[in-house]
């Protein structure tokens, strides 16, 4: 077993008294004293710091350095501009997607972000193919919720004044940071990358504020559930394709020649065999990822991909993965014994309140 490595701050969140998880290869805080449901809740109404420097940064560089990451993914990259973000994925020759990324656009180089758990599978792919610096003396927070705005603006004017999906070089009490309005839990937000060196500083300072609590993996979870974010390993694997994920809308129409491309074609034209959908579970019981799900005739339809309690609706949700020849509105998980309807419903459950040009 290779030996678990430690985050910046790992010793901080120690000290406040979160409990610790391995998750990626690291320590990781899962919750603090407070418990998830108010990390959430606490989130949701005001802001929440979460530590996910477990992410994988790298910068790609070189000449013709779009043009190059374009052939990797289905989604189209001419149109991104300086300062921008996009959402996409890397996948495989057989359609599958390897991991799901955050692309910015920074004055010549791109800045990429990927999941913990796929880094060095990711880190490997991407320098067989391009330039890329690994940015391993990097840490990463995220700071999200309805009032990370006006924290933000006592730190830096340029940061606050980005719109969603944007991001800026800047500094923060003369630390050199990268920030970027964005992140995972449906909340308008930041991401900000800074060195291992000033991590605590940072951490420090972003916590004095007393609108900011530290969150943990376990509301970081519920809370991407919520706003119907896919989560690596559950809805998203290197044998689901984008279009059974139910994420169409990041592949560009008229985008050729990347890996994979002949099979996504074909389920966009002919459908796919499963879907992502969202499900509203009907009493208290939650039910859990792998779970099977049946329609009214009994016959299994597909597997519940992510399951938790939602603390904004106050009921148990969930996101599937099913047989796209579905239409019944009500499905079935058999839980202790006990029969679970499930209504099918719309994603995100939560609607999102990022800060978008009008």
């Amino acid at each position: 077993m290779s030996e678990l490595k430690q985050i910046p701050l790992y010793d901080l969140h120690r000290s406040l008294n979160a409990k610790m998880v391995t998750y990626a290869g690291y320590q990781m805080p899962v919750q603090y004293p407070t418990g998830i449901i108010k990390e959430h809740l606490h989130c949701r109404s005001q802001v929440g710091f979460f530590d996910i420097s477990h992410m994988g940064q790298c910068l790609l560089r070189g000449l013709n350095i779009m043009e190059k990451l374009d052939l990797l993914i289905p989604s189209t990259l001419n149109n991104l501009a300086k300062g921008h973000q996009c959402y996409s994925v890397l996948t495989n020759a057989s359609g599958g997607i390897i991991d799901d990324l955050m692309i910015s656009r920074l004055d010549n180089d791109l800045m990429i972000v990927v999941n913990g758990n796929c880094k060095e599978k990711d880190f490997a792919y991407l320098k067989s193919r391009l330039n890329v610096q690994v940015l391993s003396d990097q840490a990463l927070f995220a700071l999200q919720g309805p009032m990370a705005k006006i924290v933000m603006a006592q730190l830096s004017e340029q940061a606050c004044q980005l719109y969603y999906m944007q991001t800026v070089k800047t500094k923060v009490k003369g630390i050199k940071c990268i920030i970027s309005r964005s992140g995972y839990t449906g909340e308008d937000g930041f991401e900000i990358s800074v060195a291992n060196h000033y991590a605590r500083e940072m951490a420090e300072l972003l916590l004095s504020f007393q609108q900011v609590k530290p969150m943990g993996f376990g509301a970081r979870d519920t809370l991407r559930l919520e706003s119907g974010f896919c989560l690596y390993g559950n809805e998203l694997t290197d044998t689901i394709t984008p279009v059974e994920a139910s994420l169409h809308w990041l592949i560009d129409k008229d985008k050729r020649n990347f890996p994979g491309e002949k099979i996504i074609r074909e389920q966009l034209q002919r459908g796919a065999v499963s879907k992502r959908i969202g499900l509203v579970v009907e009493g208290r019981i939650p039910v859990r990822e792998h779970q099977a799900i049946h329609d009214s005739n009994h016959r299994n339809v597909g597997m519940i991909s992510s399951g938790r309690f939602s603390p904004s609706l106050n009921k148990p949700i969930a996101m599937a993965l099913i047989d796209s020849q579905c239409s019944d509105a009500t499905l079935y998980a058999y839980v202790r014994n006990k029969t679970i309807a499930m209504q099918v419903t719309p994603l995100p459950f939560v609607n999102p309140r990022y800060h978008r040009r009008n």
